[in-house]
């Protein structure tokens, strides 16, 4: 063991599966408004079902009422009604029928699965004797999507959330957003074409919508309490949505750090929006994100900030400070669930062992295989952590061939996170449709020095 690895391993907190694996971390997030917990993949078990562990404590413990995540807004709403005992499914794999875009296996998994099964019957629960005097008594738990991809759906729901209660006013906006329809509900197309100037773009009638609902706000939300708020709250985020990502499509095209820019600033926003809805209508906002590490890890500490990038993770630290807590998740090797390609089948992939240098490689030293490590108590190992080095990214997308320039940056790794979680060992989140290539699993590879 090298004598990094030696400092890392004293002050790493081994863990064992027992019931006080996490204590730590909950003291950490004890006084925090938002809670930030990563992955380093979108198809690792370990990243999904500890998530799900320290949130389920965060909701019992210490009184959040809030999950959101990185997925698209009626994607959750849908999942949001279930847990909430307000919409039409009947089970909690119903719930999840909304994921239907590529990378379908990263919510619909079975320990997303499980996680809403729990978060229905925990909701279901709150007004039991037994929860009297707890911190979140009383108060149901919601879901939540940050994303923007859902530009057609988003549209739909705003239509069909005002013909309930102002059927003119959703005439209008059906009338706005018909300015899509000439690209066949495609949104790669419109980008291309209204982002390079060969048609006109939509940008004026996104921005009615908004205006219209918000011209309309307190005639909407004064019909039934908070019912009629949390209906206009999501017809309005869908409204914000098609605005946000109208831009984003026009300019992923041909602006890469604009478009990342444009996506992570909605986000952030939808954050606020949430928490400020929470707080009026429920009078309690503590809230839990689920994303990819590069979106929950302050972005200025990491290469991405050097090419001009900003993300959630930056912008939570700087307008909530020490009110906020940013987990990452690391691991060594092992198996996940991704693609070769872009709207490619899910596949069980072998993820190889970190690079000579990462962050990765120097936790696997310590030879402890799973740990928690605050990046901040001990300040020789901060200084240790805050030399640049390599850290691993694994997208929806894992290529190992160029593993190096496909999924590795640099980054200050306690400038980036408050604390890590580190698997040494990790293996492939289980989709609820198993492909025949999952099913199959990759071949051993031999794995060349030459990376």
């Amino acid at each position: 063991m090298t004598s990094d690895a030696t400092m890392i391993s004293r002050a790493a907190l081994p863990l064992t599966g027992g019931p006080g694996d996490f204590d730590a971390v909950m003291k950490r997030a004890e006084g925090k408004q938002v809670v930030l917990l990563g992955e380093a993949s979108h198809g690792t078990h370990e990243f999904y079902r500890v998530r799900a562990e320290i949130t389920k404590r965060l909701i019992r413990e210490q009184g959040f009422n809030a999950v959101a995540v990185e997925a698209d807004w009626p994607d959750a709403h849908r999942i949001n009604t279930y847990v909430r005992g307000t919409g039409r499914d009947s089970e909690a794999v119903e719930a999840l029928g909304g994921f239907l875009r590529f990378p379908q296996w990263m919510w619909r998994n079975t320990d997303v699965l499980d996680f809403i099964g729990w978060l229905r019957s925990w909701n279901d629960s709150v007004t039991d004797h037994e929860r009297k005097g707890m911190p979140g008594a009383g108060m149901a738990v919601g879901f939540y999507g940050l994303d923007l991809y859902s530009l057609n759906a988003s549209r739909r729901a705003v239509v069909e959330s005002l013909g309930k209660i102002d059927p003119a006013a959703a005439r209008r906006v059906a009338d706005h957003y018909a300015c899509f329809d000439h690209y066949d509900n495609d949104t790669q197309r419109y980008g291309l074409l209204a982002g390079s100037g060969v048609t006109e773009d939509c940008k004026k009638q996104v921005a009615a919508v908004l205006v219209e609902l918000h011209g309309r706000r307190e005639a909407y939300i004064g019909r039934d309490g908070a019912k009629a708020a949390d209906e206009f709250f999501d017809a309005d985020q869908n409204a914000r949505l098609v605005h946000d990502a109208e831009e984003y499509y026009r300019t992923m095209i041909h602006h890469e750090v604009s478009s990342w820019n444009l996506r992570d600033r909605h986000m952030m926003q939808t954050l606020l929006q949430l928490m400020h809805h929470l707080k009026q209508t429920y009078l309690r906002s503590k809230v839990v994100v689920w994303a990819h590490n590069s979106h929950l890890g302050n972005a200025s500490a990491t290469s991405m900030g050097s090419r001009g990038e900003f993300n959630i993770g930056q912008l939570v630290k700087e307008h909530y400070g020490e009110e906020s807590l940013s987990v990452g998740f690391t691991t060594h090797h092992g198996t996940v669930t991704a693609s070769s390609d872009w709207d490619g089948p899910a596949e069980r992939k072998r993820v190889r062992p970190s690079l000579p240098g990462s962050y990765e490689e120097l936790f696997h030293g310590t030879g402890l295989g799973s740990f928690w490590l605050d990046c901040h108590a001990d300040p020789e190992v901060a200084a240790l952590l805050r030399q640049p080095r390599l850290e691993r990214a694994i997208g929806v997308i894992y290529r190992p061939d160029t593993e190096r320039q496909s999924h590795y940056f640099h980054s200050s790794l306690p400038d980036q996170f408050d604390g890590i979680l580190h698997y040494d060992t990790t293996r492939a989140v289980e989709p609820l449709e198993r492909t025949v290539e999952w099913s199959a699993g990759e071949v051993d590879e031999t794995y060349p020095s030459g990376l």
